[in-house]
């Protein structure tokens, strides 16, 4: 179906009907309300949260026929824009030929080229359907490797597996047993000497460090991934390169290449795919292998998962990093962020907000952050912000671009920003969000109650 975009913004989004209903529906069906818990209804204001119908580009529809200009798209996962021609095109005509089978197929082989031809300092790799069993998996070769059983991960970073090793180290932690509780460690980032001190608190336990290559708006000491690597291997420990965000955004080989360095194992997942489902785990050969065929080792249960070659994802792959290369995706990422930096900039600098309303992050990745009037982080003015945003035809968790936002897109977020810089000042000088929610404020994910 051919979608003919109109440019949003020009009328306020009024009627949020359907997706109330929808949402009040899924709430009762899907425990969370959706099946990532950074989708769900705490996360969006409870009056105009929208279900979504549809996506072209950079713009989304929601059931009840409003549009919007989209960022953060499908959690920073659809780089391209939603439906790119080309690789809507390569899944398309794949699936044709068949999506699952018994033996390999013979786009494995070429899926595992094409990614290894993209992230050059990787020697083997592994597919599988979400981050999280790639990461839990990094984690089993470097205890299998190290014989050690303590997992250490940087605190600074939030997020980095639904399994039991991460999440036992988060406020949500129940159901999960004391005992792997206690295997998990933390880091801060940027901190070598940190580091240090917790090699020296567990001597000869820790079997890795797992941390993203960067963190948000924190900015680290010259060479300080490839010097946490030479730590890492000081101590004889492994490091775990996690580039669910970066990787294809940051750099088609990864975060970690533009600085110099070469982790144990990296993992890959969310833009590789332009949306699809799919997921690597690539690393050193010697490391891998204890997952493989050519060892002399123990040898370790690894991945196998029934959908980890299903050939959606795989195609999806494979034609992402083909339009990387062809459309220089990254250089747009950082060229289409800058531009909408440049832009909210002044608007809110002319509001009188520029201390309470920032834009934060690398171009290709940027986030804000509302202050309330004693500039502290607050959920309530994220709410009242996010909200006004969604009535004037932008949505998302973010200012996160995709490669597919044009000059009209940003204009669009521009006038979004400035109708709800009144209302963030007023909500200011009154001290107090909470006539501007429609609803309760949104709340974190990691949390223990409701």
């Amino acid at each position: 179906m051919q979608l003919t975009l109109r440019t949003p913004g020009f009328a306020m989004n009024e009627r949020f009907d359907r997706s109330v209903e929808a949402a009040a529906r899924l709430r009762r069906l899907v425990p969370g309300g959706a099946h990532t818990y950074a989708k769900g209804p705490d996360q969006y204001p409870a009056d105009c949260a929208p279900i979504i119908a549809r996506g072209a580009g950079a713009h989304v529809w929601d059931v009840d026929g409003n549009e919007y200009v989209e960022y953060g798209s499908g959690l920073r996962s659809v780089i391209l824009g939603h439906a790119h021609p080309k690789v809507t095109e390569a899944v398309s005509r794949q699936i044709g030929l068949g999506t699952n089978f018994v033996r390999p197929a013979a786009l494995e082989l070429e899926a595992a080229e094409a990614f290894l031809s993209a992230v050059p300092t990787m020697e083997m790799v592994k597919f599988a359907k979400n981050g999280s069993d790639v990461t839990t998996a990094a984690v089993k070769l470097a205890r299998a490797h190290t014989g050690r059983d303590l997992v250490a991960i940087c605190t600074d970073q939030p997020f980095f597996s639904t399994d039991d090793w991460f999440i036992g180290a988060t406020p949500m932690d129940a159901g999960i047993p004391e005992q792997i509780r206690r295997l998990t460690v933390g880091f801060p980032y940027g901190d070598l000497d940190a580091v240090r001190r917790l090699f020296e608190a567990h001597p000869d336990r820790i079997a890795c460090l797992v941390l993203e290559p960067v963190s948000g708006a924190l900015v680290p000491p010259p060479d300080y991934l490839r010097d946490l690597i030479d730590l890492a291997h000081e101590h004889g420990a492994l490091v775990v390169v996690d580039e669910m965000i970066t990787g294809f955004r940051w750099a088609l080989q990864g975060a970690h290449a533009l600085v110099g360095a070469r982790p144990d194992l990296c993992t890959f997942g969310k833009g590789i795919g332009n949306g699809f489902a799919v997921s690597a785990l690539a690393g050193k050969r010697d490391i891998m292998e204890y997952g493989g065929l050519d060892t002399d080792t123990d040898r370790v249960f690894l991945l196998s998962t029934t959908h980890g070659a299903e050939s959606a994802g795989l195609a999806a792959l494979i034609a992402t990093i083909e339009v990387h290369r062809e459309e220089g995706t990254s250089e747009r990422l950082a060229i289409n962020g800058r531009a909408l930096r440049e832009a909210l900039t002044p608007v809110i600098a002319e509001a009188g907000l520029a201390d309470h309303l920032t834009i934060l992050g690398r171009d290709c990745n940027l986030v804000f952050a509302t202050l309330d009037a004693d500039l502290r982080p607050s959920q309530p003015f994220r709410t009242l912000f996010m909200r006004q945003l969604i009535r004037h035809g932008v949505v998302g968790p973010s200012f996160v671009v995709s490669s597919a936002l044009n000059a009209a897109d940003i204009e669009v977020t521009v006038r979004a920003v400035e109708a709800a810089a009144p209302v963030y000042a007023a909500a200011l000088e009154r001290g107090d969000a909470t006539p501007d929610l429609g609803g309760p404020s949104v709340k974190p994910v990691f949390r223990r109650r409701s």
